[in-house]
């Protein structure tokens, strides 16, 4: 489990929320080196960006494996949409804070900059916190619900060998895997094809963003970067 420090629990205070755009300069230090990454919607629009950016960001992606559509981002509040926001945190640039309660996933840059994604979390009863790191990473990935899982929907068996990645498969785009030391925690996070479900508490545990961000986030996250699940 972990316990928020006074540092992590100031965090959302020192975010600048609906105040308008950052100053040139710190906009700037803070997506500087980012590049584009091949993956249609890879950018993080500014704090108070504009709306109409966000088609850049959540464009259909043509060079995908899978059809990924346009991101109906009407359906979701603004505050949900992938930003550039300031961040002061004691983590280290790389790191993943989730903050459940607020719905939002932070990707630590820089200058005291993170990228900020909406998501969806653990409806009541299927909530999970701790830390853990990123060991494995996959694109369209096969998803095999837990037997758990299973016993509790039983529409899933046919699925209990797995189900293919895929446009229709819970997993989405992408899955970041996490694991404490080599236990597989079974929690992900991963894309969804459901964009009313970002903001909501309606999954099994796992975390979801769009596809369009899951990509983006899988993108700039290596191999072992840990993961704050508050």
């Amino acid at each position: 489990m972990v316990t928020a420090t006074k540092d992590l629990a100031r965090n959302r205070l020192d975010i600048e929320v609906g105040t308008g755009m950052m100053d040139r300069r710190h906009f700037l230090q803070g997506v500087a080196g980012f590049t584009a990454l091949g993956v249609a919607g890879c950018s993080a629009l500014p704090e108070g960006a504009d709306p109409s950016l966000a088609t850049t960001a959540y464009a259909p992606s043509p060079n995908e494996k899978f059809r990924v559509i346009k991101a109906n981002m009407d359906v979701i509040p603004r505050e949900f949409h992938r930003r550039v926001v300031r961040y002061n945190t004691p983590e280290k640039p790389g790191t993943i804070i989730v903050d459940t309660a607020n719905r939002h996933l932070f990707l630590v840059e820089e200058n005291n900059v993170a990228i900020r994604y909406g998501i969806g979390v653990g409806r009541e009863g299927f909530e999970w916190n701790g830390r853990a790191k990123v060991r494995r990473k996959a694109k369209w990935p096969r998803w095999t619900p837990p037997a758990e899982m299973v016993a509790r929907e039983p529409r899933l068996r046919p699925y209990r060998g797995g189900m293919p990645g895929g446009y229709k498969n819970p997993l989405g785009a992408r899955a970041l895997y996490l694991f404490q030391g080599n236990r597989d925690t079974l929690y992900r996070l991963h894309g969804t094809n459901d964009p009313k479900s970002i903001g909501k508490a309606m999954s099994s545990g796992c975390v979801r963003l769009l596809n369009h961000d899951v990509a983006d986030l899988y993108e700039r996250t290596k191999l072992g970067a840990d993961v704050i699940v508050l």
